[in-house]
């Protein structure tokens, strides 16, 4: 496997503090490595501080910067970046500082070992070194693992870890069909791939939560879970009753002028879209006036 250029998207919310230091350092541990690359920042929502300001900073000939005014979430700031991106491999590192880009090397290794079509950064991997790692933490890591696999057996150990990379024909089969634009991007990217039959394998990673969010119980994070556990069970519904990821159905889609791009709504055009109506009710009355995070 050639890669003859890796886009690396990052995708930035209310990060003003650090944004310019974690692409200095995602920047740095690419230049120790032999790819052609390209980073692609994606400030989501840059009215909401100065992380546009910051990371135009450290703008360069191998750094794009992008952003746009409204808040959409990680998702659509992930696949906003996936559509700018020119690269054979296009993967995805969130910031913040948790993620060792040092793993990016190993990553891509394994890649090329397994003949991937997709590659994970994974806590579950027996060789990752995870840091300061709560027991409440490992408790939203297994769980979730648990309920993702009963749901769609998939065989991926670690779907949260903000750490991949994709073939790019992957890309152009399964970006088209997406709807998820929160943090359970991830997973829904993850079991479109895995129904369409591309060969998913995990990497170890280096992470240290010294420097994430506190995980302490409040409401905020139960919210947080909440709709972790719905957006996950609205795809599982997508994908096994409405069929909605299968080639040839009609999915609705509007275009975002913000974006200048088209995203899908999640309706389908036909019979079944009763029930999508019923259950996009349902489901907004959760997340109304939530934080696209």
């Amino acid at each position: 496997m050639n890669i003859k250029l890796l886009s690396i998207i990052t995708p930035v919310y209310k990060n003003e503090k650090t944004v310019a230091k974690d692409v200095s350092d995602l920047k740095r541990a690419l230049l120790k490595t032999p790819y052609n690359f390209e980073i692609i920042v994606v400030v989501d929502g840059t009215l909401l501080d100065k992380s546009f300001e910051n990371a135009k900073k450290v703008a360069s000939s191998k750094v794009k910067v992008f952003g746009y005014k409204t808040n959409k979430g990680k998702g659509q700031a992930v696949r906003y970046g996936m559509s700018k991106a020119k690269g054979d491999v296009v993967g995805f590192i969130d910031t913040g500082g948790d993620i060792n880009p040092q793993g990016i090397i190993m990553a891509l290794e394994h890649m090329k070992w397994y003949g991937a079509d997709v590659i994970i950064g994974s806590k579950l991997h027996s060789a990752s070194v995870v840091k300061n790692y709560s027991g409440f933490r490992k408790l939203l890591t297994y769980g979730y693992y648990l309920f993702v696999k009963t749901l769609f057996q998939m065989n991926v150990r670690d779907t949260q870890t903000g750490l991949k990379f994709f073939k790019r024909e992957v890309l152009e089969a399964v970006l088209d069909k997406l709807v998820i634009k929160r943090f359970a991007f991830d997973m829904e990217i993850l079991a479109v791939c895995s129904r369409l039959g591309y060969k998913i394998y995990d990497a170890p990673v280096f992470v240290d939560f010294s420097t994430a969010p506190s995980t302490v119980v409040n409401k905020s994070l139960l919210i947080s879970v909440f709709q972790f556990v719905s957006d996950t069970l609205a795809v599982w519904y997508r994908m096994h009753i409405l069929k909605y990821y299968d080639d040839g159905r009609k999915r609705v889609k509007k275009f975002d002028p913000e974006l200048s791009m088209y995203v899908n709504t999640g309706d389908m055009v036909g019979s079944k879209q009763k029930i999508v109506n019923v259950v996009n009710n349902f489901y907004s009355i959760f997340s109304k006036n939530k934080p696209q995070i």
